[in-house]
């Protein structure tokens, strides 16, 4: 990371599966390098692909009211174009 780019910072309701600073960076609104995009992006993607399936069947498993919002907001948005 480059001296003029702070890591990634999260608020305080942590973080769902963005912090801010990615958020700001991926958004455009951060004046960082396009190889320091690219690699938040691929952090990002990273992240979804290996982790986020573990973390919805943890959550199925294990809080399973927690599950159901996830599912309620999830379906809600794949279910946008269909109406």
């Amino acid at each position: 990371m480059r001296a003029d780019e702070t890591p990634p910072t999260m608020s305080d309701e942590g973080r769902a599966l963005l912090t801010d600073r990615e958020r700001e960076i991926i958004g455009g609104n951060a004046d960082v390098s396009d190889n320091y995009q690219y690699k938040v992006e691929s952090t990002v993607r990273n992240r979804i692909k290996k982790r986020l399936g573990d973390d919805v069947d943890f959550l199925e498993a294990n809080f399973p009211k927690v599950y159901e919002l996830v599912v309620e907001e999830v379906c809600d948005r794949t279910n946008i174009g269909d109406e």
